[in-house]
């Protein structure tokens, strides 16, 4: 297994590895300590099927179905399905899913740990994903910043706050009536530990979150929107473009991402589990 980095600031490549077989203890673990310490990496050149990538996924967690479930896989709902391509007049996935900053099933009390995307068939250039390093974001900050949003607790919903609009493309995808009884308000810290090494970090301070306890609706936005400011400057990322048969796995504790406005004439399938961080 080699292992090396994609940037000065987030991201691995790591080679070596065939995700289409059971890999070994020793193996995962190497994959583990290279997530914790870089927030995504990418495994080239795989071959999988939706049983051989959630077989994969299990080792990080329990896969957590979208709770869009009209484009789970056929095969197995766990596996979401991210496509601009139709079928016999249909969508067969999620066109434009997360074109914002946010952290996944942040909208949700038990909160995602990781999610791997597997690229089926990806246009060249450029149609990747931006991440954005929310523990060196933190840790920039000034002293008396961080004093002041530690011990803060952000309310959270399904959503996108900055655009609500159903129509815009980067509006969080639309739920239908079912599918909006299945999400809540829930509230996480705005400056969370890693669940694994204690490292802190922002969490989520663009995407779900909505409002700050203790402050009103205009003084919780006006710091979640200086925040998101602050840590999704291009110093803190890095955009990753897929090639077809790259599976990619990213720490949802450690990072903002966003995916990009695709062109709609391309053809573009990815598939995409997200576990949470019990194995049960």
């Amino acid at each position: 297994m080699n292992i090396s980095p994609i940037s000065q600031v987030v991201g691995a490549r790591i080679t070596g590895v065939n995700l289409s077989q059971p890999i070994s203890p020793d193996q995962f673990s190497r994959l583990e300590e290279a997530l914790h310490t870089h927030g995504f990496i990418v495994l080239p050149g795989q071959s999988l099927s939706p049983a051989s990538m959630v077989q994969f996924a299990r080792r990080w967690g329990r896969p957590e179905p979208h709770v869009i479930d009209t484009f789970h896989h056929p095969e197995d709902a766990n596996v979401l399905m991210l496509s601009n391509v139709y079928r016999d007049g249909k969508p067969v996935g999620l066109v434009d899913a997360g074109t914002y900053f946010h952290s996944d099933y942040s909208y949700l009390a038990d909160a995602a740990r990781c999610t791997m995307l597997y690229a089926t068939n990806v246009p060249s250039g450029r149609n990747g994903t931006t991440f954005a390093n929310q523990a060196l974001a933190y840790a920039e900050l000034p002293q008396d910043m961080r004093e002041r949003i530690d011990s803060l607790v952000v309310n959270h919903h399904y959503g996108n706050r900055d655009d609500l609009d159903t129509s815009s493309r980067t509006v969080a995808s639309v739920l239908n009536d079912s599918q909006k009884k299945k999400v809540d308000w829930v509230q996480h810290p705005l400056v969370r530990p890693h669940p694994y090494t204690g490292q802190k970090a922002l969490y989520a301070v663009s995407g779900s979150s909505f409002s700050v306890e203790g402050l009103s609706e205009l003084e919780g936005r006006a710091l979640l929107d200086e925040l998101k400011e602050h840590a999704t400057q291009d110093k803190y990322c890095h955009t990753y473009d897929y090639a077809n048969g790259d599976v990619i796995v990213w720490d949802n504790a450690l990072l903002l991402h966003s995916a990009p406005l695709i062109d709609l004439s391309r053809p573009r399938e990815l598939w995409r589990v997200t576990v949470k961080y019990s194995r049960h």
